[in-house]
């Protein structure tokens, strides 16, 4: 078997956004990570082969998993090819799988990375076809076998990606919304708020109810991989079954059921509560979780509870909503029905924080979409606090 880059260092790589890289840090050493250093683009960690299929099967923070395969200098295109072909692919990629390549440039000779991909795909097929007298085909949706190619001051980085795909996809969301919360977002949001499902959590804007799965998930102790059907740690020419079979085996039998009615949220658009009742579905005991059609601005008085919310802004409202004023609506909602209860409301535009009318204890920088948002918290206390 060849020795790749990982096996030499004994590193693999995590890709996480800047402001959240600290909780990932923490994730992972709650998974039995070792070495962990900082790097501009993520986290690198040392593992052995256990601890890996665990922090791949069971995180929630991070968007990709990789395990470097080589490095090496590529000032051109021809260089890329070249070293990229010298590699042991059939070791990789089993015949009749298909594969796929996304790639990221910068600061480099080479700076399209959609050529870049395709310079690299003709590489490991011309290989492939010379090895085995067939050339392997191209999925881009869904492939057995996905690769990343990272380009930067012209050293390039070939790995294999270990979740087979974005690691946020969990599997539940098979209906959705206009602009849905991606789910490691959601999953931070839930970790920022330290909610341990000890006491009651409600979302009244719930969309397609990502908020609502992912603290299920947390608070169940459902494994972030579990409705996954593969994983790209599979196609590792060390990959051992027996090791896998064992991780997954211990981590679903931690799974555990939640007291009834620890869990609920509402939306106003019925679509948006068919969606989120069908995407819980897929999840244990996500059927037993409450989702009733409702403005925010009807509900009853809550109980003392952790409200954690997206509201929807932007590109989730119509155009011609004033956002300032809804944005007030959220507030009195809050001091009027919430009593008692701790609010996390997430803001994807920071001038709107203003306009809520509360002071927020606590400000958390979370990115989405590429808007710079925060996730506040604002203490709802009984009584006077807020006359």
């Amino acid at each position: 078997m060849t020795e790749f880059r990982y096996h030499k260092t004994g590193l693999f790589y995590a890709q996480i956004s800047e402001e959240a890289k600290a909780l990932g840090v923490n994730e992972l050493k709650e998974l039995g990570a070792q070495e962990i250093q900082l790097d501009y683009r993520g986290v690198l960690f040392h593992a052995d082969m256990v601890t890996l299929f665990k922090i791949v099967y069971r995180s929630r923070l991070f968007s990709r998993f990789l395990a470097p395969l080589h490095r090496f200098d590529a000032e051109t295109e021809d260089m890329l090819y070249q070293r990229v072909k010298t590699m042991k692919w059939e070791e990789i990629i089993k015949p009749g799988q298909t594969f796929a390549i996304f790639a990221n440039v910068g600061n480099s000779k080479i700076n399209h990375s959609r050529f870049a991909a395709q310079k690299m795909k003709d590489s490991i097929c011309d290989r492939l076809r010379e090895k085995r007298g067939e050339r392997p085909d191209i999925d881009t949706k869904n492939p057995d076998v996905w690769l990343n190619l990272f380009i930067n001051k012209n050293k390039a980085t070939v790995s294999l990606d270990l979740s087979g795909g974005s690691h946020h996809k969990r599997g539940y969301r098979q209906e959705s919304v206009e602009a849905p919360l991606m789910e490691s977002l959601a999953a931070a949001f839930i970790r920022v708020a330290e909610w341990d499902g000890e006491t009651p959590l409600y979302d009244p804007m719930c969309g397609s109810g990502t908020i609502l799965a992912e603290a299920l998930m947390s608070a169940a102790r459902i494994p972030s991989g579990y409705l996954k059907k593969r994983f790209g740690f599979e196609n590792m020419p060390d990959f051992d079954q027996t090791i896998w079979d064992e991780v997954k085996t211990l981590a679903d039998s931690k799974i555990r059921t939640l007291k009834e009615g620890l869990i609920s949220g509402s939306d106003m658009d019925a679509e948006s509560v068919r969606a989120s009742k069908i995407n819980l579905s897929h999840l244990p005991g996500g059927d037993k979780i409450e989702i009733k059609q409702s403005r925010f601005q009807d509900l009853d008085d809550l109980e003392p509870c952790t409200v954690i919310t997206n509201p929807p802004y932007g590109m989730r409202l119509m155009q011609d909503e004033d956002m300032e004023s809804f944005t007030g609506e959220i507030g009195d909602f809050l001091k009027q029905k919430c009593s008692g209860s701790s609010a996390w409301v997430f803001f994807g535009e920071r001038k709107l924080i203003l306009k809520v009318g509360l002071r927020p204890s606590r400000k958390f920088p979370l990115s989405n979409g590429g808007l710079d948002g925060r996730l506040c918290k604002f203490e709802m206390y009984k009584g006077n606090k807020w006359t």
